[in-house]
């Protein structure tokens, strides 16, 4: 994958792609990536990618944590699902996601920025009021209590 610059066969899709996000709470904080890519491109968010063909949504919300941020995490359950869709500028579908994040408990490493995000840390509730977060974060945060 390319840092910053659009990836093959995710714009303007035939059909919605499936997506996870795993939601891993420690010591209070939350782990969040700083998207470098287009469609949140500078927003933070919960790490997550596309799901593989073959794949459970818990393997790949495992493989996608340890990629994007080098941690190791066990997911578990969904806690929130969500559409991405934006169009390009002549009003075809540029971006469609199903988006379903995960509860996820961490098992051992270091957030270090990996594939497709700029940045990886900890974040605390107070600290993200502080920074730009994607809207469906948002939302997510807020359901589950955390902001």
């Amino acid at each position: 994958m390319t840092k910053g610059g659009p990836r093959p066969n995710r714009e303007y899709p035939a059909v919605p792609r499936a997506g996870i996000g795993a939601v891993v709470i420690r010591g209070g904080k939350m782990l969040l990536v700083k998207r470098a890519t287009p469609p949140g491109a500078g927003l933070w968010a919960i790490p997550g990618g596309l799901v593989e063909l073959g794949e459970t949504m818990q393997a790949a919300a495992e493989r996608e944590i340890l990629e994007e941020t080098g941690l190791k995490i066990r997911a578990g359950e969904p806690v929130h699902v969500f559409d991405v869709i934006r169009k390009g500028e002549r009003g075809a579908i540029r971006y469609h996601y199903v988006i379903v994040d995960l509860a996820a408990e961490y098992v051992d490493g270091e957030p270090e920025a990996g594939d497709d995000v700029s940045e990886a840390r900890w974040l605390s509730a107070d600290e993200l009021r502080e920074l730009p977060v994607s809207p469906h974060t948002l939302a997510l945060l807020k359901k589950i209590g955390f902001m």
